[in-house]
């Protein structure tokens, strides 16, 4: 039983605003509805440590709520005053991105996040691979930020006496040591929360001693398998310093445990946090009112036991499962997951932590739609080819070899910073061909919201400093005027008049027509002032009064071409235009699901007649994108 004669206390970092912003919402939280409760926290509960940027919360508030990220991180040091340290995430080569970053961009990024307020960077590599850790970590170092480097730790789906152990993450730590670069403290970080109590304990009891006096072992994990007290119990007992925590309504689950939970299990073990647990309920309340509109979506409130055979972070969790319902493909989810160990196998056992664990879901989400290895999804190609940094164990040898002629891309025998591509200059020429700022964090949005293939009508920092962001936060519905449904075909189309305005006292007419198999037929609609028509309970009556000549209508042979999804995705690409003369099998255009691109192919000869839609719309699954005649 975990117990010390001498008292000790352990730091406490609130990840309430941060990673409980993205493992429950995918980060998409508006910062106005948060500072009320940063500001109880830090002014009437007395947090000093808070994580408040980073990761999918850098991304988010551009990307989803109209919000510069750097602006919403200002806001937060503003809110919690000069003294609190607050944390970001950063992901090594890909730094705040999804993709490789050259070190250019990457002293830009440590740049501005210490300019907008960050004390402290946790930094990791999802491959544990050292030469990027040292060298991605002295930009961080060289802005006077606190650099804590991370070893990543994940529980295996399979069993595998090479990687994922306590020696093997010893043997990390001890590289990272012997690199020479200089970091403030060491994060054991477990993303998935699937890495089991004896492997933390005998992990952070392996590594302490070998720390330089003084700095100070963290461990973080996620409450997803209800294993996270146990497993920061272990931590404690192996010698961690500091922990990461969490508060209702944003912990467990997906998340870090409540405060309290913790400060429970501590009681007689002459342990306790240097956080008041009796005051949290002050936070919660305050939470509780400003998320009051927001959407909790129980599959990531809930604990989940088969996070252990499919290891996922609770911060993609959430978004993942958002962009599934949003897809129409939730369904498919328990097959994604059964794929789970067949990825992680194929491609070299690297930590399921961001971009690592979205490189693994849309392989897995590739192999159940499309098949198993038919289509590869460019982020897990990448890793496999070396292009991220060396994996853990060796890459399946048929798979890279499919992943390299699909990605017409070699195997990287260098280090993968010198091939990572300039995302400033281009960003910055593109700012400057549209008349927009150039300054350093204008160029800085549009280079970390950029994507190999992506257009940048669709960069979300050009959205956004165009005034033209995308907003897509989970809120609550609220009754909407009913929308008018599109046909799912050809075969039948409806063509209303405008309806002339309801007049309170009695009844109003009007007509509609309805087009079908080229003739038209006109009906007359009767609606009383209360919606009723002669007391009914139908809220209106038709009466069928075909117009005595036939209208005739030119009726088009054009074959529509729909999202291969049944919900809605927003339309990415468009290669072809009215008039283009297109062949079968085709590929016209695509979509995107799950951050990442679908196609949607010709299925006839022919020539494109009408494209219904322009890039950036929603595509609903009853939506056309485009129609073909044929030949």
């Amino acid at each position: 039983m975990i117990y010390t004669e001498n008292k000790k206390t352990i730091r406490v970092m609130l990840t309430t605003f941060r990673d409980g912003f993205q493992s429950m919402f995918g980060g998409k939280v508006r910062i106005e509805d948060v500072l009320p409760a940063m500001e109880v926290a830090a002014k009437d509960a007395g947090v000093k440590h808070f994580e408040f940027g980073g990761g999918a919360r850098y991304q988010a508030p551009y990307f989803y709520c109209g919000e510069d990220p750097f602006e919403t991180m200002k806001k937060m040091r503003d809110t919690v005053g000069p003294d609190a340290d607050l944390q970001i995430l950063t992901r090594s080569i890909s730094g705040v991105t999804l993709t490789t970053q050259n070190i250019d961009a990457l002293r830009l990024q440590a740049k501005l996040h210490a300019k907008y307020g960050t004390t402290w960077d946790r930094n990791f590599d999802f491959m544990n691979d050292v030469n990027l850790l040292a060298k991605t970590g002295q930009p961080i170092v060289d802005a006077g930020m606190h650099h804590q480097v991370c070893v990543a730790l994940m529980g295996l789906p399979f069993h595998s006496d090479q990687a994922h152990t306590a020696e093997f993450y010893i043997n990390v730590a001890k590289k990272m040591i012997a690199s020479g670069v200089h970091f403030d403290s060491l994060c054991l970080k477990d993303a998935s929360g699937t890495t089991t109590p004896t492997v933390v304990y005998e992990s952070a009891k392996g590594i302490k001693p070998l720390l330089p006096e003084g700095t100070p072992l963290w461990f973080h994990t996620h409450d997803t398998a209800s294993t996270a007290v146990s497993c920061y119990m272990a931590a404690i007992e192996g010698g961690c310093d500091g922990i990461d925590l969490s508060n209702r309504p944003l912990a467990s689950g997906t998340v870090q445990p409540d405060v309290r939970s913790m400060a429970h299990a501590l009681k007689g073990t002459g342990y306790e946090l240097d956080l008041d647990h009796t005051k949290v309920m002050m936070i919660e309340e305050a939470l509780t009112e400003g998320l009051k509109d927001y959407v909790f979506n129980p599959v990531v409130t809930s604990a989940d036991a088969r996070v252990t055979g499919f290891p996922m972070p609770g911060g993609a969790i959430g978004p993942n499962v958002h962009m599934m319902v949003k897809a129409g493909i939730l369904n498919r989810y328990s097959e994604v997951l059964a794929e789970f160990p067949v990825v992680v196998k194929a491609g070299g056992a690297w930590t399921s932590v961001t971009p690592g664990s979205q490189q693994y879901w849309l392989q897995a989400f590739n192999n159940v739609l499309l098949g198993r290895w038919e289509k590869i999804d460019p982020g897990f190609g990448k890793s496999v080819l070396g292009y991220f940094g060396k994996t853990p164990l060796p890459s399946d040898p048929e798979v890279v070899k499919i992943a390299s002629e699909q990605l017409n891309l070699p195997v990287l025998d260098k280090d993968p910073l010198e091939v990572a591509p300039d995302s400033l200059g281009p960003a910055k020429k593109e700012l400057e061909s549209r008349g927009l700022p150039t300054d350093e964090k204008s160029v800085f949005l549009v280079a970390a919201a950029s994507v190999p293939g992506k257009q940048m009508e669709l960069n979300e920092g050009i959205r956004l400093l165009e005034g033209r962001p995308k907003i897509e936060i989970p809120l609550k519905k609220k009754e909407e005027a009913a929308k008018p449904t599109k046909a799912a075909g050809k075969s039948a189309a409806a063509v209303a008049a405008p309806a002339a305005p309801v007049m309170m006292g009695g009844p109003v007419t009007t007509t509609c027509t309805v087009v079908e198999g080229g003739t038209a037929r006109q009906f007359m609609v009767i609606v009383d002032a209360q919606g009723n028509s002669g007391g009914a309970a139908m809220p209106m009556q038709m009466a069928a009064a075909p117009v005595a000549a036939p209208v005739a209508v030119a009726e088009s042979n054009g074959i529509d071409v729909f999202s291969p999804f049944d919900g809605e995705s927003p339309l990415v690409e468009m290669k072809v235009k009215v008039g283009d003369s297109v062949t079968e099998g085709q590929i016209l255009g695509a979509v995107e699901a799950m951050k990442a691109n679908y196609n949607f192919k010709a299925p006839v000869n022919g020539t494109v007649e009408t494209i219904h839609v322009s890039l950036g719309d929603e595509v609903g699954a009853a939506d056309p994108i485009l129609t073909i005649l044929p030949k």
